[in-house]
């Protein structure tokens, strides 16, 4: 099983039984990290390294924490920071969001996972503004040279590697469409980066201070699904011991993703449709409705046209969310980008190892360039990572990889979704 990619976060929070306890969630998660009593300490932290996330208090003694994290967010632009506080309130989540806030998680916390899954998710827009100095070094590390190591800096800053021209179209219309509030349906194979191409759409809109929330419709059961995107209040159902906000209204003022959207039940569907044509949300259990501003981002691997006509999705919903169509290329059809995906993710996993730097041998560069790939840009970075783990020389050849790789499928066979309706309404954008 690949290893869990590991980050470093700076807690900042006059409570030493706080910052006893955010370490404790961190560190069991194998992260690295670091503590700050005031705003002051703060920013010496901040100048002795850099932090893939804050998590900052609001009261504590000397400057307020929404002072402080305007000069946070001067200080350390590219860094996320998460209000953690226990002045949850409407009007301080507000100022915090206007600020630049990531997130607002409410103290104390009783659900360790939800706050890992909101560093989680700051960390990668976080190292989203950094991937012009992290690709331009690791096209350095690949021997990249010139024009290459340009483009690698180029690219760099949608985060997305590769110079074919699939990856090329990809990138421009991602740029052209990020600007607007327009929703946008990503469609692709699994693994191909369709959640990288939503942080990039996030990360270059007028959004890109806002928070960044993501629905995975496969992985929530479908009774919980209503309560995931709109929350709900205490005492709604059994179990609901306190009032919890959905997805929907934790994006407010920024983006919400939807991934794998095709998943959701057709109930769901009519109500996410009332949401996106009223802008309004009712928790589950509760009486009164509230505004949210949010830019709606869907993600499937499934062909929504077909499920359309078997009944298996709203047209109405469809034609919401397929305002602006991107299509993601998958691995196979990129093949002059193999080797230097290749040598990105090894450069990134041997730093992360603190291993020397390792190389690809022509024989085995020729074995990715002609595998399939059917996992994708996934299916790449857990097989560099595995590399980096257990091969014990410098450099990596054809045998290594071999037993690691599936045998290809039979002629005829679905080799999966190739997005023919993505395509062509997108060469027309």
């Amino acid at each position: 099983m690949p290893q869990q990619e590991h980050f470093a976060v700076l807690t900042v929070d006059d409570d030493p039984a706080i910052r006893r306890t955010l370490r404790a969630v961190l560190e069991d998660e194998g992260h690295e990290t670091g503590e700050a009593s005031n705003a002051n300490e703060a920013y010496a932290a901040l100048e002795k390294r850099r932090w893939d996330a804050v998590l900052l208090d609001l009261t504590m003694p000397g400057e307020h924490g929404l002072d402080a994290l305007l000069r946070i967010r001067e200080q350390a632009p590219d860094t996320a920071v998460i209000i953690v506080s226990g002045e949850s309130t409407l009007e301080n989540a507000v100022k915090a969001g206007q600020r630049g806030a990531f997130d607002f998680v409410a103290k104390p916390i009783r659900d360790p996972e939800h706050l890992l899954g909101v560093v989680r998710e700051a960390v990668k827009l976080t190292r989203l503004r950094r991937g012009v100095g992290e690709v331009a070094a690791a096209a350095a590390t690949a021997g990249a040279g010139g024009a290459e190591g340009s483009e690698a800096a180029a690219a760099a800053s949608l985060g997305i590697i590769g110079q074919c021209p699939a990856v090329d179209r990809l990138r421009e219309q991602i740029r052209r469409v990020a600007p607007s509030n327009g929703r946008v349906l990503i469609t692709g194979e699994n693994g191909a980066g369709k959640e990288l191409a939503a942080l990039a759409i996030h990360g270059l809109s007028k959004r890109a201070a806002g928070p960044f929330v993501k629905l995975n419709c496969a992985a929530i059961p479908k009774d919980l699904l209503e309560s995931e995107l709109f929350g709900y209040e205490k005492g709604a159902f059994t179990g609901a011991v306190t009032t919890k906000k959905g997805r929907l209204e934790l994006a407010d003022g920024g983006t919400l993703f939807l991934d794998e959207v095709g998943d959701l039940a057709l109930d769901a569907q009519a109500k996410l449709l009332r949401a996106i044509e009223t802008g309004e949300i009712e928790r589950v259990g509760g009486t009164r409705t509230s505004k949210v501003d949010v830019r709606l981002v869907a993600a499937t691997n499934k062909d929504l046209a077909a499920a359309v006509k078997a009944g298996d999705f709203r047209e109405d919903l469809y034609f919401r969310l397929n305002v602006i169509p991107i299509f993601v290329p998958p691995l196979r059809e990129r093949k002059s980008d193999v080797g230097r995906l290749a040598s990105y993710f090894l450069a990134r996993f041997c730093a992360a190892e603190g291993r020397a730097p390792m190389s690809l041998s022509e024989d085995a560069r020729e074995l990715l360039e002609e595998y399939h790939w059917p996992g994708n840009v996934r299916e790449m970075r857990n097989l560099m990572e595995r590399a980096v783990v257990l091969v014990s020389g410098e450099s990596i050849t054809a045998a290594d990889l071999n037993a690691w790789l599936e045998t290809p499928p039979e002629e005829g066979e679905d080799a999966g979704l190739k997005g023919k309706v993505a395509r062509s309404e997108i060469d027309s954008i």
